[in-house]
């Protein structure tokens, strides 16, 4: 006969397996959705090229059609994925900062937005410019559809990842996982792995480094503040229940 621990060790497992299994769902009907409406989204994304992409076998077209279809949908599964992590660690937090944490959901689609914006409108625009000033006097450039979007994508989606690190910093802390203190004793850290990110995937040169380091760095130091609120909210919650 199972014991009270193992019980609930198999009731959250089968939780987990219930919330994953809602947000592939979310995933495969919005992707499904993003894909009718793919060709429209193709036009509105090569909108400026001056030549059309080159795709080098049949496959080519549909590989960049689910690329920009599964694009869209993450960024609208999203929200459900975070409603389902949300439900899922409800019972552990308490009832007073439920409503608080419940601002992870909203937090994190506009978080992720904005990023992918930054590295659409800024970042991307940027390198495909100085990728074809160091070509232009010594090769014809002729992009292939897959290559294409495949850089669009490097260019952005990790970027609307790593815009949610005040959101994510702020459901952590919540839970007790993260904390302001551990957060600042690795901000040197932090920052070497966030100018290594940068001085990777932009052009070598100052000024595009300037503009990636900045905002990245600009995100930690917005992660610790936020941090340090929320924690000081839970420790005068705390207080104020021992003292009730």
């Amino acid at each position: 006969m199972k014991n009270q621990n193992e019980q609930n060790l198999i009731g959250h497992l089968e939780e987990m397996r219930a919330r994953i299994i809602r947000t592939l769902i979310a995933f495969l009907v919005s992707m499904v959705a993003a894909f009718i409406y793919v060709r429209d989204i193709y036009q509105w994304l090569v909108r400026d090229m001056d030549q059309k992409l080159v795709v080098l076998g049949p496959s080519d077209v549909m590989w960049v059609y689910f690329m920009i279809a599964g694009v869209v949908a993450i960024a609208v599964t999203l929200p459900v994925a975070a409603y389902q992590a949300w439900k899922f660690v409800q019972p552990a937090v308490p009832e007073k900062a439920q409503r608080a944490t419940l601002l992870f959901i909203p937090s994190i689609t506009f978080l992720f937005l904005i990023g992918i914006f930054f590295g659409y409108f800024i970042l991307f625009p940027m390198v495909l410019h100085f990728m074809n000033a160091m070509a232009a006097n010594d090769f014809a450039t002729m992009y292939t559809a897959e290559k294409y979007f495949t850089f669009m994508i490097h260019m952005t989606v990790p970027f609307g990842l790593l815009f949610e690190m005040p959101a994510v910093v702020m459901f952590l802390t919540k839970l007790g996982i993260l904390n302001p203190n551990r957060l600042a004793k690795a901000r040197k850290l932090a920052y070497f792995v966030l100018v290594i990110i940068a001085v990777t995937i932009t052009p070598p040169d100052i000024l595009s480094d300037i503009i990636v380091i900045v905002p990245l760095f600009l995100l930690y130091e917005i992660s610790i503040t936020i941090s340090k609120i929320v924690y000081r909210n839970q420790i005068k919650m705390q207080n104020d229940i021992l003292a009730s």
